[in-house]
């Protein structure tokens, strides 16, 4: 009995001292079994307490009063499926008639304190199916994002949702995205994030950096084109809607538009076309749009139009043409001036670090999830890297994106430096690479130098 009294001590002081330090690790050695047990045990009290269960039958009722039976108890949606994750446990349900969605959606808080469980999300999978993901820990705490990931064309892992699934980052689904965040939010990690996704993959990355490219420079073996100024901006935005229009042409010759061709054959975009023929996807990553719509002078004036002009330009029409987005700023508004939400309005992705103020927010996602700006606005400091991602649908998660050095960053763009294609439309733009010394821009610097 001592023996036993003392293992079973022993075994409550690993739990204790797992849940505390590494709560990933109890909760694949603990947790998973109890919150599974504690979901079938309490499932129906737990949800007729928050209203989801249906009055029985009508053919039921009578049957029951015919036998001098008792009279059937409400019944909940039915459990299809539990399934048990890294992160939590997988519910899928079958609903009642008379049931929706959004009665679970609107339930998640009192499922989540019911249960025991740190989180509750819920999405409709199909009509009268609903799975409910809940979270045992806290997994935005310290990101660990799986070794295994779904590995798609033009799709990179960049995050973890608050649920514990991967967030995604698709460019084929969403081209163009818009990233905000105040200094210290974590938005250059996540920044950083997405250039070491996109580094093993066949794309040609550009780079807009003008805070003298202290940010986008240090990965300059793996960019093909770069700027660090609003003037060598300008040129290589031009030089980008150019290469555009020049993809277009090959398209147009490459559609095979005849009668004995199948539709499914006709080429509307650079994917319709055959590998050999396929232009290089080209996604084009400027860190401070801010510093290319302020302007002083009327020449300033002028070159911002230009600049504004092109990314609208880009925004509208680079999508079929393998030309993708990515917006980062730390502030967004329309005091920026006229077309800057006109770009926004083709910027599809959204995401928001912890911001300043309101109406940043609200140029994020005002127009797509009104409820995501008290969210974002509402991000504490200490948490760097949270974010609130959404996109056009009106769905929002909150996310976060491991940490990831600098350091890591600029020896996963040196891996695979290999891999960097040489465009001929932004051959004057490619930085040069060697010593340190060398990658420090000057002011006096023609753009083939960094």
């Amino acid at each position: 009995m001592t023996a036993f009294t003392v293992a079973l001590v022993l075994v409550v002081a690993a739990a204790g001292l797992l849940r505390w330090r590494r709560p990933a690790w109890y909760w694949l050695a603990f947790g998973v079994t109890l919150a599974a047990l504690r979901v079938l045990v309490r499932y129906r009290s737990v949800m007729d307490a928050c209203g989801l269960t249906v009055p029985p039958a009508r053919w039921r009722l009578a049957l029951a009063r015919t036998t001098n039976q008792p009279i059937p108890e409400p019944r909940p949606p039915r459990i299809r499926r539990l399934r048990p994750t890294r992160t939590g446990l997988v519910l899928r349900l079958k609903l009642r008639p008379g049931q929706d969605v959004f009665d679970i959606a609107a339930a998640s808080d009192r499922l989540r304190h019911s249960f025991s469980m740190f989180g509750v999300t819920s999405r409709e999978v199909r009509s009268g199916v609903v799975e409910v993901r809940m979270t045992g820990y806290d997994v935005l705490k310290r990101v660990q994002m799986p070794a295994e990931t779904e590995a798609l064309p033009m799709r990179v892992p960049v995050a973890l949702r608050e649920d514990g699934s991967v967030h995604y980052r698709d460019y084929r689904a969403m081209p163009h995205a818009l990233t905000l965040g105040a200094t210290e939010s974590g938005k250059s990690v996540y920044q950083r994030n997405l250039v070491a996704g996109l580094a093993p993959l066949d794309v040609a990355l550009v780079g807009i950096d003008c805070k003298q490219g202290v940010e986008l420079f240090p990965l300059a073996r793996r960019f093909s084109a770069l700027a660090d100024s609003p003037d060598t901006a300008a040129e290589l935005l031009d030089a980008l809607v150019a290469r555009m229009a020049d993809v277009y042409r090959l398209i147009r010759t490459q559609q095979r538009i005849t009668v004995d061709v199948p539709d499914a054959e006709i080429a509307a975009d650079i994917w319709d076309l055959p590998d050999e023929l396929r232009p290089t996807p080209v996604v084009v990553l400027v860190d401070e749009v801010a510093e290319l719509a302020l302007y002083a002078t009327k020449e300033e004036e002028k070159r911002r139009d230009r600049i504004i002009t092109a990314l609208v330009r880009l925004a509208q029409l680079g999508r079929a043409a393998g030309i993708y987005l990515e917006i980062c700023g730390q502030r967004f508004g329309s005091e920026l001036g006229k077309g800057i939400t006109m770009l926004r309005a083709q910027l599809t992705g959204r995401t928001a670090h912890r911001l300043n103020d309101e109406t940043s927010a609200n140029m994020a996602f005002g127009d797509i999830a009104p409820d995501a700006v008290l969210a974002a606005i509402q991000i504490p400091a200490e948490l760097r890297g949270l974010a609130i991602a959404g996109d056009a649908s009106g769905g929002w998660h909150r996310i976060r994106a491991p940490h990831t050095s600098l350091r890591q960053a600029v020896n996963l763009c040196n891996r695979y430096a290999d891999r960097t294609p040489d465009l001929p439309e932004l051959a004057p733009f490619r930085p040069t690479t060697g010593t340190a010394t060398e990658l420090v821009p000057s002011a006096k610097a023609s753009p083939a130098t960094a």
